[in-house]
């Protein structure tokens, strides 16, 4: 199963979980196929948008353990 990390590239999301995509738009993160994707992370990119990354990816995480069962 796919677990998303702090230094999860964002560019990475779209590829290792792809049932996620919308959690990132639901905060404003509309950034996962855009240029700075490839050059930023998931800590970076919850810090540029005020989200506590810790929480993101819990919830992030418990979505993909959800779409695996």
């Amino acid at each position: 199963m796919v677990e998303l990390k702090r230094d999860t590239q964002l560019a990475d999301v779209i590829e290792l979980a792809p049932e996620v995509i919308p959690l990132f738009t639901r905060i404003g993160m509309h950034c996962l196929g855009c240029a700075l994707a490839s050059e930023e992370n998931i800590e970076q990119a919850c810090m540029a948008h005020g989200v506590d990354v810790d929480s993101f990816l819990a919830e992030c995480n418990e979505v993909i353990s959800d779409f695996a069962s």
